[in-house]
């Protein structure tokens, strides 16, 4: 079966008000869960201690965590690390004890109640300054890279334009941490990359869909502002949706086979990149149209005698 794409004729700017309810719905909800029960940051945000343990056999989480429960670590995060006999466990940072006594209390703790063969294989350990500090710089990269991203476009388009470009990025980030909030997923470093990743991979998508808009409103002089969008947003229609397909093939070959250590940031793009493909055809252009984008604004019209007055 072949789909074609080529001659959608699709009413997308015909839909602008229920797609901007929906959005406007998911973003204050994703916004109420940011408020009030925030992100589930990572020890790279937090500070803490992170410790990977080896088994010689397979062994169950339940069993860990009762075990560390019972060893007077009750807080500790226990999780797979790429197979059932290696795991991750990330402690909260705890005063007055350096990291190499932390390591060894858990080890003897693990060991003294489970089975034989436990091997320390990794230590890391992110001090609470350094984590605020990382929470914070990561918060300006994205405050900054929108505020690039607003200048760009209204240099490059108009400024309307611009709008409906940071409009639709920040509906797919606040979206993706509002998901991550629900689901209490882990926020790390690499999560913020990912995050800054998809600003990128949604700006490309949305300045295609704008170029083929300004290129359209010079071409087709009879038609309205919704029609020449229309038409640009079906024209780019096959374009978008074979690169995110392609894009999302690969991430999901990730998150699925890359392991613990890559799966949220694979997981984060993939969010990113479904809701980025819906703003690129549904938020950024009707934004634009919102905010009054038409030919006048494209094409503005000579004044009469503009052109005997530049000749020589």
């Amino acid at each position: 079966m072949k789909l074609n794409f080529a001659k959608a004729n699709i009413d997308f700017l015909g839909q602008r008000r229920i797609a901007l309810a929906v959005s406007l719905v998911l973003i204050v909800a994703s916004l109420l869960l940011l408020g009030f029960r925030g992100l589930n940051f990572g020890i790279d945000f937090t500070g803490g201690t992170l410790i990977e343990v080896g088994y010689p056999e397979v062994v169950e989480l339940e069993q860990v965590r009762s075990q560390l429960e019972t060893g007077g670590f009750g807080r500790a995060t226990v999780q797979y690390f790429g197979t059932s006999r290696d795991v991750l466990i990330r402690l909260a940072p705890r005063e007055g004890e350096n990291t190499a006594e932390l390591s060894e209390e858990v080890l003897d703790v693990l060991r003294g109640g489970g089975p034989a063969g436990v091997e320390l294989r990794r230590v890391e350990f992110v001090g609470p300054q350094v984590g605020e500090e990382l929470r914070e710089q990561g918060g300006l990269a994205m405050i900054y890279a929108l505020i690039g991203i607003l200048i760009y476009v209204a240099l490059r388009f108009e400024w309307r334009f611009s709008v409906g470009a940071v409009t639709a990025l920040v509906h797919d980030v606040i979206i993706t941490l509002g998901i991550f909030s629900l689901f209490w997923l882990e926020f790390d470093l690499s999560v913020l990359a990912a995050v800054l990743a998809v600003i990128g991979y949604s700006l490309n998508d949305t300045i295609v869909v704008y170029d083929r808009i300004r290129e359209n409103f010079r071409k087709l002089r009879k038609q309205g502002a919704e029609q020449v969008m229309n038409l640009s947003v079906n024209e780019t229609l096959a374009r978008t949706i074979i690169t995110g397909v392609t894009t999302l093939l690969v991430l999901l070959a990730l998150y699925l086979l890359g392991g613990a250590v890559i799966q949220n940031f694979a997981l984060a793009l993939i969010i990113g990149i479904v809701v980025g493909t819906y703003s690129s055809i549904y938020v950024a252009a009707a934004v634009a149209l919102v905010m009054g984008v038409d030919r006048n604004v494209m094409l503005p019209v000579k004044k009469e005698g503009a052109e005997l007055d530049e000749r020589p």
